[in-house]
């Protein structure tokens, strides 16, 4: 071989898939994924609020699909944002989650106020079916800093 020799470190990783178990113990997993995806990579976005809103998606895939198929979490890192996408198999696309509901959750039930939040405090979200079922999507502003 002619010449130096360059070695260039592997680039680290701008997106993740990861499957999670269709059980209520995938929720603590997908917040830590999230917040160990933003940490490694100074990510810009809220931490705090990427995790919470993780977890309503991962909660509403166990809790309103069926079966043993696992749920599969997708985080990409973007130029100038986060998107947090989670698969299941049920092709039913969430309720109101694109359209604001006209009626607020009743402050006394202990369900109905995942998507609002999700609605809330996302820069965008959304669902789009896929070959297996359907992914849930939110997006939330940053930017990865500089190494």
């Amino acid at each position: 071989m002619n010449g130096t020799a360059v070695h260039e470190p592997p680039a680290l990783p701008t997106s993740w898939r990861v499957a999670l178990p269709h059980t209520t113990a995938a929720v603590p997993v997908a917040r830590a994924l999230v917040r160990t995806a933003l940490a490694e990579r100074e990510h810009s976005a809220d931490c705090d609020t990427a995790e919470l809103l993780t977890a309503e998606l991962v909660a509403n895939a166990v809790e309103h699909t069926s079966g043993a198929t696992p749920i599969e979490l997708v985080l990409r890192l973007l130029p100038t944002g986060f998107q947090v996408e989670v698969h299941d198999a049920d092709p039913e696309p969430p309720h109101d989650l694109t359209r604001p509901n006209v009626d607020l959750p009743d402050p006394w039930q202990e369900h109905g106020r995942g998507l609002l939040l999700i609605r809330s405090l996302s820069s965008s979200c959304g669902h789009r079916p896929t070959e297996s079922g359907k992914a849930v999507w939110f997006r939330l502003p940053g930017q990865r800093r500089p190494v």
